[in-house]
């Protein structure tokens, strides 16, 4: 029986031929758990049944003939608390090479609330973010500074200054704008926030700009991080592809000194747009409240990159409400409280 503490996940399973579903769902739950790919004696040395993962459910993939949702349930006990590490070392650490697969996708999970609370979660939400913008009854409205790479500092704060002075509230560095030789760092939070407050006086409303503090090492961005904050910005963003423990890290540290912090999700297609393998993005989007990040990017139905408007809808929910109801058609699967 599936309990109210266990973690739910839902795998899309797709068999090689010959292969029974009911065995392949049941092998991804046990070698995402205590399993692994022989009979070992130590087992008797475990509370194995208590422990090992269960596959509850197997339903055919609607207009598919080789595919198939493979509903599993783990003990909350298998996991560390308050990690993502540990959490995605056992849910997708080793089972996504199976050779009994063709392939195979983590479309949804349900994190109970016994878990969820070992998490940080996000310090402001979209309340305390119009405070501090002094912005209400209309959407936010922000660009990105383009083009992206090549600008000196003080043109790319001229571009700042521009954008708000034409009436954005924000701007933001891209993804990997960090510390190039032809911009340093130190250089561009300069020339931004110099753009900002001249911006926020002409106009006499609240500006800002995220300053990208993404860097090789913790270290560097906890210093690029700390300046951003005494220079005066309220905002500071990372990229996705820092990984969990460094993104978890740097949630805390901004929870600390009250900074919003924003993530881009750089990184995230290589793993979430393929349809029947990798980790849907409505995944990262449940790992990334856990985590502790502000906002994040969440996708659009215009524009260059790919977006069904119901997903895309579905993944606004999974972030911005503490209660969700089941909607295939915005592919949530689980009802979740938290």
């Amino acid at each position: 029986n599936v309990k109210e503490t266990d973690i739910l996940a839902l795998f899309r399973i797709t068999p090689q031929p010959g292969v029974d579903p009911v065995e392949a769902a049941a092998a991804v739950a046990g070698e995402s758990s205590t399993a692994t790919w022989t009979v070992v004696w130590t087992d008797l040395l475990t509370a194995c049944d208590i422990y090992r993962a269960k596959a509850y459910r197997v339903d055919p993939v609607p207009g598919t003939n080789d595919q198939f949702f493979a509903y599993i349930a783990y003990e909350c006990d298998l996991f560390e608390e308050g990690s993502l590490a540990n959490l995605t070392a056992s849910i997708i650490g080793n089972v996504f090479g199976f050779k009994a697969l063709k392939a195979l996708r983590l479309e949804d999970m349900r994190i109970p609330f016994a878990y969820l609370k070992t998490f940080q979660g996000p310090a402001t939400g979209v309340i305390v973010e119009r405070e501090r913008l002094d912005k209400f009854g209309r959407p936010l409205l922000g660009a990105t500074v383009k083009p992206k790479l090549g600008l000196s500092g003080k043109n790319y704060g001229r571009v700042v200054y521009e954008g708000l002075r034409g009436g954005l509230d924000f701007l933001k560095d891209d993804e990997n704008i960090n510390s190039q030789p032809f911009m340093r760092w130190k250089e561009r939070f300069l020339y931004c926030m110099e753009g900002v407050n001249r911006a926020a006086a002409a106009t006499g409303e609240v500006k800002g700009s995220y300053l990208n503090v993404t860097a090789a090492t913790i270290e560097n961005m906890y210093e690029r991080a700390d300046y951003a904050n005494s220079i005066g910005t309220v905002i500071v963003m990372i990229d996705l592809v820092i990984g969990y423990s460094a993104i978890q890290t740097m949630a805390i540290w901004a929870r600390k000194a009250q900074m919003i912090l924003h993530l881009h999700r750089a990184g995230n297609s290589t793993y979430a747009r393929q349809k029947n393998h990798g980790i849907n993005f409505r995944v990262i989007c449940k790992w990334m409240r856990m985590s502790g990040v502000d906002h994040i990017h969440a996708g659009t139905v215009v524009g260059k990159l790919e977006g069904d408007p119901l997903m895309v809808k579905g993944f606004y929910n999974t972030l911005l409400l503490t209660e969700l109801k089941i909607n295939l058609a915005e592919g949530i699967f689980f009802d979740r409280i938290g």
